[in-house]
């Protein structure tokens, strides 16, 4: 026992968080509740576990739960049932219905705060960019020739002014990539959030409002469409997990 004592104090932050919540899992403890409890608890905005790199607060106001949830969750293989598992991380459903209050209280006032500059900032965001990208798609069908001109640009010069490789090197001017010079999903959803920031401050606020709303209805459909999509998924072979590391972007 006192080795046990000793070693944990020993631990870091995250590590001792982290057996706190296989400890409550272990023991009976609901594991979504535990899972809460440890999220409310948790102190560090970024880690490196491995060679990944967890960022779960953007620009210190934008908090992916989801994200610190799939790390605590990798922790506990074979502990919490997979289909369950599964179906929050891929599919951002809940193992059991939770309202936006009982969410905030499980969670703390503060990390609800930032979890909604999340919502708003980073996956508002992209449906934002996906309305427009099905606007211009709907038009170039509609020309008797196809338009040479590039979706993407047409999709940002829209809604920023800017197309994206302009934006992007503003938003990296002074700002260090990795070694490789690639940008890691991390570093994708963090230039979001800045390019969120951007629209706030270049955009008139009607045209704010209305993309906004656009962009809203957009990540509703998308919402219902994967927890249609989680009720029927398979239960999965492996007890794996999303494992970050796709490569987003490379500066030119």
């Amino acid at each position: 026992m006192a080795r046990t004592v000793a070693v944990e104090e020993r631990s870091t932050a995250p590590e001792k968080a982290v057996l706190r919540f296989r400890r409550k899992v272990e023991k009976g403890d609901d594991w979504f509740d535990a899972l809460l409890e440890t999220i409310a608890d948790w102190e560090e905005p970024e880690e490196v576990v491995g060679e990944r790199t967890y960022r779960y607060l953007i620009d210190g106001e934008a908090f992916d739960w989801l994200l610190l949830a799939e790390r605590l969750c990798t922790e506990l293989e074979g502990a919490i049932p997979a289909v369950e598992r599964d179906s929050l991380l891929f599919f951002g459903k809940l193992p059991r219905p939770l309202d936006d209050d009982e969410f905030r209280h499980a969670i703390g006032d503060a990390k609800h705060k930032a979890h909604l500059n999340f919502v708003y900032g980073v996956a508002v965001e992209e449906a934002l960019q996906l309305v427009i990208e099905e606007e211009v798609l709907k038009e170039q069908r509609s020309l008797v020739w196809n338009s040479s001109d590039n979706v993407e640009r047409q999709v940002f010069e829209r809604i920023y002014g800017h197309s994206r490789d302009d934006l992007l090197d503003v938003y990296l001017t002074g700002r260090e990539l990795p070694v490789t010079g690639e940008m890691t999903y991390s570093d994708y959803k963090a230039f979001i959030y800045w390019l969120f920031k951007y629209r706030m401050t270049q955009s008139d606020p009607a045209r704010v409002a209305s993309d906004t709303r656009k962009a809203l209805v957009q990540l509703s459909h998308l919402e219902a469409a994967a927890r249609r999509r989680g009720q029927f998924a398979p239960e999965p072979e492996k007890n794996g997990v999303v494992v970050e590391g796709e490569v987003v972007s490379r500066r030119r």
